[in-house]
């Protein structure tokens, strides 16, 4: 920075002692004391810089070694929960591998035990076991992908590095992990070989094999995660999973002082270094800086202030000094050119006299073209003459009113624009009056506001009064009704009465009426009045039977106009969508009916076996006690018993014919708590005669302790037939031999979507659905049967949806070959489950080898 001219001339020689530093002040001249003392603001903003620079670098760093600190920390302590995670389901393995190696273990017990150890471990991909000649015994694949890249088509197991990781478990008898490593079409997989040991002699391999990305995805602690960039390495460096931040090279390259991105490597025990967990610091905000700083600038600025007040204390001694007439005219001039308002002197006899630079910049004309200008003055519009003198005339005679007169003055460019006039009588300073001064604002734009404004108020009014809903507000604690449109005027007249009558029925509480002139603290202090029109309006449906209509009322709170807190209430006539929805209830309830009886209709073949038997059973007993007695050759008791047998059979018809009736006759929705048991024993007995018809089995499982549901049990119990005659059919279609004709119902407790539900889920072993048919499955009227009529699934699905349900159905596959279809649909519960189950995913598939 170049030195002041004052300090120019001296040289450091020349600088007087610290003893005469008074002695050489009190020589200088004011100006020069003036000059330097106006150094004194530069040196402390100089000191306020050097102290800002050395607080944040030191700040900065202790910062750096903390979030370092941390990031090693919490790095660690995932790098411990994936090693205890890791070990924990080695552990697991291990115990399957001992049962493995100790009994023969079926193909099927093989995928239950993977298939549970799978929903246990997300992470785990597959599950293969291979005994010692290589050859892959069983295998639990959901996806596919990994059997596909890991076995030919012999069975055996053919990639070089699967082969020699089995050869090393041989070997050593102790579980390997392989380096993570990526196939074509396959994610990074990471695999886990378990020695099968029966007797000291190795009997195989149990290949674990988990996938990278669902590794890091339940392993990594969301804490963590959330804070910083965490990541998985191969052993070369290769990013496997996660996410890694880049370090700019242009910025440090522009700024050497920029710190490294924090980063901290270490190895995933018990995997190795092929396997390695990297953590880096996010770019996070200055929080102790900013605090050090607000208090550092603080104390600055209290340096800077003590300086600047005593500079201008010395200044303002040298103005008191002037001249007061240089002054006087200084500060008028500066009054004048910073006013907005146009000044204006007149003489007695009407000639101008004085204007200021606001006058002429808003009438476009000069003061040498104003000043000594009597009436009409340029700024007069010619067809305005008569009115302008008159009112020139009733200025000089002092008969304006105080609020001003308004008036049209034409610009020289022959703009118009309005002005409001303000006239005050101009006293000398000996008291006498030597003219009048007026003050002229323009009032242009707010006109043009005003009138816009007055032109939306009448539109938004319109609107108001157009509405198809009622609209009142009104002041709360007080009867007194602010604002109503028109149809609230039609139904209620113009009394509040209306207001207050939807405000009960709608459940709304009304405040309580004080008296807040006996109160000297306001009834309303504390509400939040600047924030009501953010809040939500409550509605609730009403019925008044003084207009014979249904009511949507909504209510909010809002600021008055006048800053009074008040009540708008919008009722809307929904006389016509109730109607419309309780016409719809009535139809559902008659299709459902409906379904019932076609479903019965469908079913009358199983049902005229299932009455046949016992029909047969009692003609058979009846004629062969009629030819007895005749013969004479029944005693007492054989008859007796055989009169039993026939009355057992004449109940069991009884109770087929009540089971029907009470099934498919109509009656009005009744939602109880029911016993799920109960209802699914109901259904099973009437779909048994449907299924023994079509040679079907039925396998059925009901978890223990089932909870409640708060549903209607016919119409679940019609879902639950539908699902059930639908599977028979399926099979029936496939035309499977007897051993495969099976249907199985589960019964189960479920968490979906964090809520509580019982799920209730129907397979079957036909042919599946075809994806056109897949698409259009809940159609209504779209059937795949010739004599159907394509409700059925429709009514299903809208009945469990009724119920707060889901429903949903997928095929289900043995590699690429479709081996059935599944139903599932849930109920919420009313009660939290006594037990957390594990929720289920949304796609599952087996894989065994043959």
């Amino acid at each position: 920075m170049p030195l002041p001219p004052q300090l120019k001339n001296i040289i450091p020689s020349q600088l007087p002692p610290v003893a005469g530093l008074r002695r050489w002040w009190s020589s200088q001249s004011p100006q020069r004391q003036d000059r330097f003392a106006m150094l004194a603001p530069l040196a402390a903003v100089v000191l306020f810089l050097a102290a800002i620079l050395s607080a944040f670098a030191y700040l900065r760093f202790e910062e750096i070694a903390r979030e370092r600190e941390a990031l090693h920390r919490d790095v660690e302590y995932t790098q411990q929960r994936l090693r205890l995670r890791l070990l924990e389901q080695q552990e697991q393995f291990m115990r399957f591998a001992r049962e493995i190696a100790s009994r023969e273990i079926s193909h099927a017990d093989f995928v239950t035990r993977a298939e549970a150890l799978s929903t246990l471990f997300p992470e785990l991909q597959s599950l293969t076991w291979v005994d010692d000649k290589q050859r892959i015994r069983a295998n639990f694949d959901p996806t596919g992908v990994v059997t596909r890249l890991t076995k030919n088509d012999a069975g055996n197991v053919y990639i070089k590095e699967t082969l020699d990781n089995f050869q090393l478990t041989r070997d050593l008898l102790l579980p390997i992990y392989s380096s993570p490593h990526k196939l074509a079409d396959a994610p990074t997989r990471l695999q886990l070989h378990l020695p099968l040991i029966d007797k000291a002699k190795f009997k195989g391999d149990l290949l674990a094999q988990y996938s990278v990305d669902a590794l890091y995805r339940y392993g990594i602690p969301d804490e963590v995660s959330s804070k910083y960039a965490i990541s998985f390495h191969d052993a070369d460096g290769k990013v496997l999973a996660g996410t890694t931040l880049t370090e700019k090279a242009l910025t440090r390259s522009l700024l050497p002082w920029a710190n490294p991105i924090n980063a901290y490597d270490l190895p995933v025990s018990p995997v190795g270094n092929g396997l390695s967990i990297h953590g880096q610091a996010y770019r996070t905000s200055l929080g102790v800086i900013g605090s050090g700083l607000f208090w550092l600038v603080m104390v600055l600025a209290a340096i800077t202030a003590w300086l600047l007040l005593a500079n201008w204390r010395h200044t303002r001694r040298r103005i008191q000094a002037q001249d007061a007439l240089v002054r006087e005219t200084a500060f008028r001039r500066a009054m004048e050119n910073s006013m907005l308002t146009g000044m204006r002197a007149l003489d007695l006899q009407g000639k101008i006299t004085y204007v200021n630079a606001a006058f002429c910049s808003m009438t476009g004309w000069s003061e040498e073209d104003l000043v000594g200008k009597t009436a009409p003055f340029p700024y007069w519009p010619e067809e305005d003459y008569d009115i302008m003198k008159g009112r020139l005339s009733e200025e000089l005679a002092g008969r304006v009113e105080p609020s001003g007169i308004q008036l049209r003055v034409k610009r020289k460019d022959g703009r118009i624009i309005e002005t409001r006039l303000y006239v005050s009588p101009l006293i000398d300073s000996f008291g006498q009056q030597t003219g009048w001064m007026t003050s002229m604002t323009d009032i242009t734009e707010p006109t043009r506001v005003r009138e816009q404004l007055a032109a939306s108020h009448e539109r938004f009014t319109a609107v108001l009064e157009a509405l198809d809903a009622s609209i009142s507000v009104a002041p709360l604690g007080n009867n007194e009704l602010l604002f109503a449109n028109k149809l609230y005027r039609l139904w209620f007249g113009t009394e509040v009465q209306g207001h207050l009558l939807l405000v009960a029925e709608a459940g709304v509480p009304a405040p309580t009426a004080s008296d807040e002139a006996q109160d000297t603290v306001d009834v309303f202090a504390g509400l939040p009045t600047d924030n009501l029109p953010d809040k939500e309006a409550e509605s609730a449906e009403i019925y008044l039977g003084s207009l014979g209509r249904w009511l949507e009322v909504r209510t909010r709170y809002l600021s008055w106009v006048d800053g009074r807190l008040a009540q708008m209430v919008i009722a809307t006539d929904i006389t016509a969508r109730r109607s419309a929805e309780e016409q719809a209830e009535r139809q559902a309830e008659h299709a459902q009916a409906s379904s019932r009886l076609i479903t019965m209709g469908e079913m009358a073949s199983s049902v005229a076996h299932e009455l046949n038997q016992p029909l047969t059973a009692i003609n058979n007993y009846c004629n062969g006690m009629v030819s007895r007695i005749k013969a004479d050759q029944i005693t007492q008791e054989e008859l007796l018993g055989a009169l039993e047998k026939t009355a057992r059979q004449a109940h069991r018809a009884g109770q087929v014919i009540q089971r029907i009736r009470s099934f498919v006759k109509r009656s009005e929705p009744n939602r109880t708590i029911t016993s799920v048991v109960t209802m699914v024993a109901e259904a099973v007995e009437l779909a048994e005669m449907e299924l023994r018809r079509r040679n079907v089995k039925l396998s059925q499982y009901l978890a223990p302790s089932l909870p409640s549901l708060e549903v209607d049990p016919i119409l679940i119990e019609q879902v639950l037939l539908n699902l059930l005659k639908n599977a028979a059919e399926s099979i029936d279609a496939a035309q499977k031999p007897t051993a495969q004709r099976l249907v199985k119902l589960r019964v189960t407790p479920a968490v979906v979507e964090n809520k509580s539900v019982v799920e209730f889920m129907v397979i079957d072993s036909g042919q599946g659905i075809a994806p056109e048919v897949m698409a259009r499955l809940y159609e209504a009227f779209h059937s795949t049967k010739p004599e159907g009529m394509g409700i059925g699934l429709s009514l299903c699905r809208s009945i469990v949806e009724s119920h707060m349900g889901r429903m949903k159905a997928e095929n289900l596959y043995n590699g690429d070959a479709v081996t059935g279809c599944c139903f599932t649909f849930w109920i919420p519960t009313p009660d939290p489950l006594p037990a957390a189950p594990t929720k289920r995913s949304e796609q599952q598939g087996i894989q065994v080898s043959p």
